[in-house]
């Protein structure tokens, strides 16, 4: 997969943030803190609106559960910045969603993942994503894993094989 002219397309770009819920973002994380995510990833949603382009939202739902664990809502500013809502119930977000329909139907090719956790649902999302054909961005410090071991394997071994990283402040549209 070849990386993205240098500034990405806003008609064909979308933003994908990947369980940005009220108990991940609680959680333990390493190397950022999930608050330090979701500061980056929050930039990331007011950059991606003022250039016009999607905004997708995915969270994680356990299915056949009566009832989902407390905080399993998406952080609500994540919920108020999104297009697209789209509710998972496996690792990866499009095994059984809308969001590859949600994102054709916009013209999309190329998305700029982030979220929790990145050696799991960002990576296997990403990894479908690929296999699917859409360009890949990795905002990596919009992104952070259960350790910071795990988190930093995946960014520096495995991204790179499907897209290009950046950091969340790298991420740019086209002028013009």
């Amino acid at each position: 997969m070849s990386p993205p002219a240098p500034g990405l397309d806003p008609a064909r770009t979308a933003l994908v943030l990947i369980d940005l819920m009220d108990r991940m973002v609680a959680l333990p994380l390493a190397p950022y803190p999930g608050a330090a995510v979701l500061e980056a990833a929050l930039g990331l949603a007011r950059t991606f609106r003022g250039a016009g382009a999607p905004v997708v939202a995915v969270r994680g739902q356990r299915a056949g559960a009566a009832h989902q664990p407390p905080g399993s809502a998406l952080v609500a500013e994540v919920a108020d910045a999104a297009d697209l809502v789209v509710v998972k119930h496996t690792v990866g977000a499009f095994q059984d969603t809308a969001l590859h329909a949600g994102l054709q139907e916009r013209g999309v090719r190329t998305l700029v993942l982030a979220g929790i956790a990145t050696h799991l649902s960002v990576e296997s999302t990403a990894r479908a994503a690929a296999d699917l054909g859409y360009d890949l961005v990795f905002a990596a410090d919009a992104m952070s894993g259960m350790t910071a071991a795990e988190h930093e394997s995946t960014v520096a071994l495995d991204f790179p094989r499907f897209g290009t990283v950046l950091k969340a402040a790298e991420v740019e549209f086209r002028r013009g």
